[in-house]
């Protein structure tokens, strides 16, 4: 079973830094053609510059919170290389929570970001998978992967909002996951922990500390590059995973094996 992309057609959200540029790069650099999407237009053209003109590379910007915006993105990405095969749902975004304040609008904001537009975009991209692949016998259709992360099996009140929002992107990955597979589109998540992701980049360069807890706490001892994750999106997006669907992909170098009571008790 091949692990290739090549020639397969992929859209990236949350693409224009971080771990989805590290995706949508790794992707390209395999032969896939890929639509590098953010809302941070600047960025993307700083990052891809003339690539973006032919070739295998595209970018889109926009607010994919707008249901409009998703349905462009989609018509962009068709115009352009006339089919998809792949989604990475990798828009998202971090905020702390008070759990003791009313006014707090992190939960809102975060289940809007990093939940309702991998939500809305799969349902989308998956239409047009099986509109595109009437007649086709046997074989995968499509493959949806959503980012996740370790947060979402792990209690801290500072990241209620973010917790609560990755958990219910993990139970959104098997509920797709079952309600696609009879038209052979496979649903699965990478959920990560301790890789350089920008947001990880920004608070390191804030509170040099964190680094030394991180990879104290993560068996490997160390904090992983965004191409490692890059290569495993691209096994779950490949044939070589013909058959998982519904899984989530736990990339973190044994961090959520550990358990921080040090005591050899229970």
């Amino acid at each position: 079973m091949s692990f290739s992309i090549d020639g397969k057609t992929a859209i990236v959200t949350g693409a224009a830094n971080g771990i989805g540029l590290a995706i949508a790069r790794h992707f390209a650099d395999q032969g896939a053609n890929v639509m590098f999407a953010d809302m941070d237009d600047s960025r993307l053209v700083r990052e891809l510059g003339d690539q973006s003109e032919d070739g295998n590379i595209r970018y889109f910007s926009g607010d994919l919170r707008e249901k409009l915006t998703v349905a462009n993105l989609l018509s962009a990405t068709i115009d352009a290389f006339d089919s998809v095969d792949v989604l990475v749902n990798g828009s998202r975004q971090i905020l702390q929570t008070d759990p003791l304040d009313a006014d707090d609008n992190s939960m809102n904001v975060l289940l809007q970001q990093n939940l309702m537009t991998s939500f809305r975009l799969s349902q989308l991209v998956a239409r047009r998978m099986i509109k595109q692949s009437e007649g086709r016998e046997g074989g995968s259709v499509g493959s949806i992967i959503n980012l996740s992360c370790i947060a979402a099996r792990r209690a801290r009140p500072e990241l209620l909002a973010y917790s609560v929002s990755t958990a219910a992107l993990d139970q959104l990955t098997r509920s797709m996951a079952v309600g696609l597979a009879e038209s052979r589109i496979r649903v699965n998540a990478v959920a990560f922990g301790s890789v350089m992701s920008a947001s990880l980049k920004e608070t390191l360069r804030n509170s040099q500390e964190y680094r030394e807890t991180i990879e104290d706490n993560t068996p490997l001892g160390r904090i992983a590059a965004p191409h490692e994750l890059a290569e495993a999106v691209q096994y779950l997006a490949s044939d070589g995973s013909g058959f998982m669907t519904g899984q989530i992909l736990t990339l973190d170098g044994g961090r959520t094996l550990l358990d921080p009571v040090h005591a050899p008790a229970h």
